[in-house]
């Protein structure tokens, strides 16, 4: 049966959805049988992040609604054979949707997959309360910005009041120069204040927006999918590259940029 695992932030703009599915991408390059399901009727686009969108043919509510069997809603990646997409409503965003309904189709698909990673809508509101009541584990995803910091402090209040397995932090888009002049919080005292376990950092990099699969974000992302498997504790050092005398230098090319 599959790990059900939601990924919520408290706040929109911090990346939750890029880590969701750049994590699903790792774990299925690794041999991980995985679904990526959006829960967010709203702002639905993990099908974009992944690019599938123009594969879909059914989504969540067809199958809720019994259009479809729930497996004939998921889109295998071209790319990764073990990761399916699992869209969301594509018809009607106002349309109410049970926690119950959700976490039906989502047990009925688990028995095919090792890791069912859900995609929240921001916020605490019903869709927040709808994506987590259907997830066994949660990994709350902030940046180092006070006001993300403070939205997630307050999701994970609220998750606390689910009876989840874990509850993990990942610390996305960290500037590796402005942890080392003591500009932001390094990702380890974001986890002492939120008092959360860190489970993995993501770099600031262009390229996990542009789609590339490469560099500091992927071998961050490696790492992170390694934790989430082997249950380890290895920490991407986004401030390694800024020490010494030739990160001074990186750091001073960088703030010029």
């Amino acid at each position: 049966m599959a790990r059900k695992i939601v990924f919520t932030s408290g706040k929109g703009g911090v990346g939750k959805t890029t880590v969701a599915a750049r994590l699903g991408m790792c774990l299925a390059a690794a041999g991980e049988r995985v679904a990526l399901a959006d829960t967010d009727f709203g702002l639905n686009n993990i099908d974009v992040v992944c690019g599938v969108e123009g594969l879909i043919h059914y989504d969540i509510v067809d199958a809720i609604e019994g259009r479809c069997r729930a497996k004939q809603a998921l889109v295998r990646h071209p790319e990764f054979p073990n990761l399916f997409v699992l869209a969301s409503n594509h018809t009607d965003p106002n349309k109410y949707i049970s926690p119950q309904a959700v976490r039906l189709i989502l047990d009925n698909i688990s028995h095919a997959f090792d890791y069912i990673l859900i995609d929240c809508p921001a916020g605490i509101e019903g869709g927040f309360h709808r994506a987590v009541a259907a997830a066994e584990e949660a990994i709350v995803v902030t940046t180092p910005h006070v006001s993300a910091l403070r939205d997630a402090d307050k999701a994970i209040s609220v998750l606390k009041s689910y009876r989840l397995k874990s509850v993990e932090l990942v610390v996305n888009m960290v500037r590796g120069d402005m942890i080392v002049d003591g500009e932001i919080l390094s990702p380890h005292e974001i986890s002492d204040i939120l008092k959360t376990p860190l489970l993995g950092v993501v770099p600031q990099d262009d390229g996990v927006f542009l789609g590339e699969r490469r560099g500091a974000a992927q071998k961050a992302f490696r790492v992170l999918a390694g934790n989430l498997m082997k249950g380890t504790r290895r920490i991407y050092n986004a401030a390694g590259r800024y020490g010494g005398f030739f990160g001074s230098i990186r750091r001073s090319l960088k703030k010029n940029l």
